[in-house]
């Protein structure tokens, strides 16, 4: 018995399938449309043998991809403009600036960045081990996780070092909102009176 909850994916991947079978196969497609003109079977006329069935390749249905909500990340930009002035820093124009002068202020926001970084997320390396330590990468590893490199060829077992461990966040500490609070305005205009 058929399962009467499929869900619209399912259903999707069943109509597909139906549709390029209905195709390749003169004998299905003539039963279907008996079928649908409610002709009992009984009345059908037999089948004439037909070769082996060409079963269709069933489509997966593409991945949901799900809208990125810019408030959080409006809200992480003005915590970095706020205490680290990343805005200020990345909005200048640093061609004006010697060297020693460009380093001082990179070190503040720098010291700055780091300090809402520890504050508001708990971020720990993706892969614990040293960069450069030699690792297998087994069959199935996550590969949202770990990204291949340089010569890639066949399939996994994979052997390689570690150039760079990656990160991943563990927690969010992010500071509620006010229901009306406008995250575009990352940094108000001061006036000075």
């Amino acid at each position: 018995m058929p399962d009467p909850n499929l869900s619209f994916f399912g259903r999707l991947s069943l109509a597909m399938g139906t549709f390029f079978a209905i195709l390749g196969n003169r004998e299905l497609a003539a039963g279907i449309k008996r079928l649908r003109a409610g002709v009992q079977a009984a009345e059908a006329p037999a089948p004439a043998p037909a070769a082996a069935p060409v079963s269709a390749p069933v489509a997966e249905p593409a991945p949901a991809l799900k809208e990125a909500s810019p408030v959080a990340a409006l809200q992480l930009l003005g915590l970095l403009q706020r205490d680290a002035r990343f805005v200020d820093f990345v909005e200048e124009d640093i061609a004006r600036y010697a060297d020693a002068e460009i380093g001082a202020a990179a070190r503040l926001v720098h010291d700055g960045c780091r300090a809402v970084l520890r504050e508001h997320f708990t971020i720990r390396p993706v892969r614990e081990e040293a960069e450069g330590s030699r690792v297998t990468l087994a069959d199935g590893f996550d590969a949202s996780a770990v990204r291949l490199t340089g010569n890639v060829v066949g399939s996994a077992p994979f052997h390689g070092a570690i150039s760079h461990r990656g990160w991943k966040v563990e927690e969010v500490r992010l500071p509620r909102l006010a229901e009306r609070h406008d995250a575009s305005v990352i940094a108000p205009a001061e006036v000075e009176l």
